[in-house]
């Protein structure tokens, strides 16, 4: 194959776009940058390259100025922060391919990277507060029903109304509990608030925090902007969320997802079709946004994903088989590039079947059959052309990326992670006055006009409650007249005075008896 030319940067831009590979006979493939806010998938089985892909196109958005967030969800996309080396296994292979598609000055370099973790591990933390979360997605990270939702809903609504932070779970608990307390008093204006429900959520909560979610809400929250960032040479930021243990607990993985799209549809400005696109982010395992979520759920991705697009920022998802992205949302999905897909039952012959559908036909080639053929590195390609119109699909062999295809040592990354510009922003929590402090406060002055009450009014303070210790003989002498009471004064007259004389017909049981009787009738 001839060498083929590229237009601006060698190996990222072809025509205003950013190239993605080359067919056999020499045609390039490249993403317009101006429909890059389209939305796009990459899917294909394990082990066809995807990742390869994946990181190809990410390094070039930022070369070309557009900042990336990605979920490294197998820990394996670290290394888009260093660059390649031609002592990788791998070498060798992208070599040979970046000849074959006529990339003559392909060469190793590495991108600006920003870690991100919800735990806080291996990479800045990131969180968010329980009131800019809402009751809607809180819900369906907790899973609860109809009726749950509702009164979650009040605790939010009341928090809101008598100026009570809800920063962290530690609010929502005390907010829970505040509710429950005035259940009787908030049904008029809100309807029936069941101790059953509000014990369900405080359950939900307790899960929810072994699985570490208790660190994704509080303050410092993640301000949107910061991955939105470019370096001193125009690059955008790439941000990577380490998600291989977040994979644990999948339905706040997929939470945490919807709940950044939200806050970028309802912080940006609308910008139509930008020249390039704002922000463009990657979401690996994306079936798990759409596993067993509920109608109204899914709703909210597909309205998230369609109107995001007007904000310049662009969703590509990543994912096995095609069919795992629901048609509502794949039909918003402008870009694909579908690597190989193993066919080997009946489920996967229909899968097959359902990806050649979704491409632009090409007369020259049966798609249902390539998606089965595909080589390791290989797809099966249709981008949106300047117009906004799908290209004809192709099989296309993909460039090989130019930074380190596996992860980085755990020494550069906390070396990446001391050189961030955001450290100092966000890896020391803070912890204000919110909910818990204030109700907590208002509990123990509640408790301290009850005690200080009796004092000021010059009655009696009202007598302890008894102890457990204190009914035990309430409840023995309520006995006294029974066989078991007669048993016991026997035993208590046997401690007394010896065992040798039965307690109930002597002196013994005479006193025992008075002592219990004196008992019995002061109570």
């Amino acid at each position: 194959m001839p060498a083929l030319s590229t237009s601006g940067e060698a190996g990222v831009a072809d025509q205003d776009g950013i190239f993605i590979g080359a067919s056999a006979d020499g045609q390039r493939q490249s993403l317009v940058l101006r429909r890059a806010n389209r939305h796009g998938l990459i899917a294909g089985a394990t082990g066809t390259g995807k990742t390869v892909t994946l990181q190809g196109i990410a390094e070039d958005f930022s070369r070309l100025g557009v900042p990336v967030f990605l979920a490294d969800v197998k820990g394996d996309l670290s290394g888009i922060a260093m660059a390649g080396s031609p002592t990788a296994p791998t070498h060798a292979a992208f070599a040979q391919r970046a000849r074959d598609i006529g990339e003559t000055d392909w060469a190793y370099g590495d991108n600006p990277a920003i870690f991100w973790d919800l735990l806080g591990e291996q990479g800045h933390p990131i969180r968010t507060t329980v009131t800019e979360m809402g009751p809607l997605l809180l819900s369906q990270l907790l899973d609860l029903n109809e009726i749950q939702e509702g009164v979650l809903t009040v605790a939010f609504t009341l928090a809101d109304k008598e100026g009570l932070l809800l920063l962290d779970l530690d609010d929502l608990g005390a907010m829970l509990g505040e509710i429950s307390n005035r259940a009787d008093e908030l049904a008029t204006t809100y309807g029936n608030v069941s101790k059953a429900s509000v014990g369900a959520i405080q359950r939900a909560l307790l899960q929810l925090r072994s699985q570490g979610g208790e660190h994704f809400f509080g303050e410092p929250a993640l301000d949107i902007h910061d991955f939105m960032l470019t370096d001193e040479k125009g690059r955008g930021q790439i941000s990577i969320l380490a998600a291989d243990k977040l994979m644990a607990s999948p339905k706040l993985y997929a939470t945490f997802l919807l709940w950044m799209l939200s806050e970028l549809f309802e912080t940006l400005p609308e910008v139509g079709d930008p020249d390039k696109p704002k922000l463009v982010f990657f979401f690996d395992e994306a079936h798990l946004l759409f596993d067993a979520a509920p109608p109204a759920l899914l709703e909210k991705v597909e309205q998230v994903v369609r109107l995001i697009r007007s904000k310049g920022v662009g969703v590509y998802f990543i994912t096995q088989n095609p069919v795992d992205v629901p048609d509502t949302v794949a039909g918003q999905l402008g870009n694909r590039v579908q690597h190989a897909i193993r066919a080997f039952t009946p489920k996967d012959q229909k899968a097959v079947q359902a990806a050649a559908q979704t491409f632009r036909a090409n007369p020259g080639l049966d798609v249902a059959k390539a998606i089965i053929e595909l080589k390791v590195g290989e797809a099966l390609v249709s981008l949106l052309q300047d117009d906004g119109s799908p290209a004809p699909v192709e099989r296309t062999l993909i460039k090989p990326p130019r930074s380190r295809v596996g992860p980085i040592t755990p020494a550069e990354r906390a070396t990446l992670r001391e050189l961030s510009p955001l450290g100092a922003k966000y890896d020391t929590p803070l912890n204000r006055e919110s909910a818990a402090e204030k109700l907590a406060a208002k509990t123990q002055a509640a408790v301290a006009a009850a005690q200080a009450a009796p004092a000021a009014s010059g009655r009696a303070p009202a007598a302890p409650a008894p102890s457990i210790f204190d009914k035990m003989v309430q409840s023995a002498a309520r006995s006294a007249s029974s066989s078991i009471g007669r048993q016991v004064a026997n035993e208590v007259g046997r401690q007394i005075f010896g065992s040798g004389r039965n307690a109930s017909g002597g002196l013994a049981g005479q006193l025992v008896r008075g002592v219990l009787g004196g008992l019995m009738r002061n109570l």
